[in-house]
């Protein structure tokens, strides 16, 4: 089996984040890095936009590794999570194996007794990304997404791999893992997880960056932009999301609206709400939210309380 270099401490694996573009902060850099010392799956919970599966293409990066992801979604199932026959290529191989025995009683015998074993063989199997992930000869990432909108059904199916790396298939046997693949399950917390998947995984919760760690993760993603647009636009979306909102605005969307702020040419936040209102669109995603922040409210978060220079980046890669 490969084996896979683990880095000497969390604080280096938090550099190689760094370089691969994510700002961790040492709760993560140490989950990481116990994850692949142990050779345990990681199961991060944690609301929509924080950035949770930005961990798991990170790491990728970071470690050069592929990436496998899966999406999960109620009604997943083996067949599009771990694998499924190749019907039409063993349907061709029954029809060759026919056409090959001839008229011969023998011969025809011979040839189904082999095409039997032959059929459900490796050579015929598809493999889906759970399947991929621990057959391949690389030790890969290997992203399940959103494990708490499937069914408790496909739950309890994955137990076996995360605990042992190996796959029962019946008409095969056991498939062991060739590479054990960084596992990273994400939540978004929609229904409770059961204690065995729990206890198969180190866990972490990640929320929103404070206000000092989102300045910090956008002046590292954003140098271009000016310090003070950064300050005053990072205040006004973590005051945003304490407003009712049906999609409360991640991370990602926070490095959006700054990027096209600053290609309006903007050093600082506009004081006027109609011109600010336009750019939200990086913002805001339904049409109730849109709807909801008017001018009006756009106004009172803009007349917020200021963001001096002096603020820290506690938290922050240093």
């Amino acid at each position: 089996m490969p084996e896979a270099t683990v880095p000497p401490s969390p604080q280096g694996l938090r550099e190689q984040l760094f370089g691969a573009g994510y700002i961790a902060d040492e709760d993560v850099a140490s989950l990481v890095w116990m994850a692949l010392s142990l050779e345990r799956p990681m199961l991060i919970e944690g609301e929509a936009g924080v950035g949770k599966t930005a961990i798991a293409a990170a790491c990728a990066r970071a470690l050069g590794r592929p990436l496998l992801r899966l999406q999960c979604y109620e009604g997943l199932d083996l067949g599009q999570a771990v694998y499924e026959w190749n019907y039409s290529r063993q349907l061709l191989e029954i029809r060759l194996t026919e056409a090959g025995a001839g008229s011969s009683a023998s011969a025809a015998n011979k040839g189904q007794e082999g095409l039997r074993s032959n059929l459900f063989s490796e050579a015929f199997l598809l493999q889906r990304p759970l399947l991929q992930a621990i057959r391949s000869e690389v030790p890969c990432v290997l992203l399940i997404d959103e494990i708490d909108r499937a069914d408790e059904a496909f739950e309890a199916f994955l137990l076996e791999m995360l605990s042992e790396f190996q796959i029962s298939i019946p008409e095969l046997g056991t498939l062991s893992a060739r590479s054990k693949p960084l596992v990273v399950l994400t939540s978004n917390g929609t229904r409770d997880l059961s204690d065995a998947l729990r206890r198969r995984c180190l866990f972490h919760y990640l929320d929103f960056p404070s206000l000092a760690r989102e300045m910090h993760i956008v002046r590292t993603l954003v140098p271009e932009a000016a310090s003070r647009l950064v300050e005053e636009s990072v205040a006004f979306v973590q005051r945003l999301r304490k407003e009712d909102l049906d999609k409360t605005p991640g991370i990602a969307e926070t490095l959006d609206w700054v990027r096209v702020l600053f290609k309006l040419g903007l050093q600082e936040l506009p004081q006027d709400p109609a011109l600010l209102s336009h750019s939200l669109a990086a913002l805001l995603k339904t049409r109730n939210d849109r709807w909801g922040v008017t001018p009006e409210r756009v106004a009172k978060l803009i007349d917020g309380p200021r963001i001096g220079q002096d603020v820290g980046v506690a938290g922050g890669f240093k």
